[in-house]
């Protein structure tokens, strides 16, 4: 393979780290959605609660830096072109899911943080605790939480649409488009 057919080596691992975090980040962050703190507590008790919660924040900054590193990435070096070429939908649909991917990959950790700030809990990653950047505001942290929520389901829905696409070049197209991504070729 060419070197200008696949995407910079660092930003093909961001996205591979990026796919990794993101299930552990939506499944644990729907875990505590869904049940709350009192419930998960009762369920697990505190040491599993508070490493749950303490991982899904780590898991968020985790996610924004690597986000950052590729746009930064992203901006710097070439992207491949298609080989072949989308076709007019396939190039709409690819650059919006992969747009509002990226936005909502950024937006999602600051909301959390700003959530979490707000609510007056401790920004943890791993065992730092970061600066929470806004005071306490109760009612504000319930606002962002519940969009905090609904970026989670956007982006399970992006990502559902994002692999189902690189499954339909992949299985059904054959061409080369995953292979752009691939840390092997």
């Amino acid at each position: 393979m060419h070197e200008l057919d696949h995407y910079i080596y660092p930003h093909r691992v961001l996205h591979w780290l990026v796919a990794g975090a993101v299930p552990l980040a939506l499944a644990s962050g729907f875990t505590i959605g869904t049940l709350g703190y009192e419930r998960t507590f009762d369920l697990v008790g505190n040491t599993f609660t508070n490493l749950l919660y303490t991982s899904h924040k780590t898991l968020g900054v985790t996610i924004l830096l690597l986000m950052t590193l590729r746009i930064i990435t992203r901006v710097a070096f070439v992207v491949p072109d298609h080989d072949p070429p989308l076709n007019a939908f396939e190039r709409i649909v690819s650059t919006s899911v992969h747009h509002l991917l990226y936005l909502a990959l950024i937006v999602m950790p600051l909301l959390g943080w700003a959530a979490t700030a707000t609510g007056g809990y401790p920004i943890e990653f791993f065992k730092w605790h970061l600066p929470g950047l806004l005071g306490e505001h109760p009612a504000l942290s319930s606002q962002l939480y519940i969009w905090h929520g609904r970026i989670g389901w956007a982006i399970l829905v992006l990502t559902v649409l994002h692999v189902a696409g690189a499954l339909f070049h992949w299985r059904i197209k054959c061409d080369t488009v995953t292979k752009r991504m691939s840390l092997f070729d």
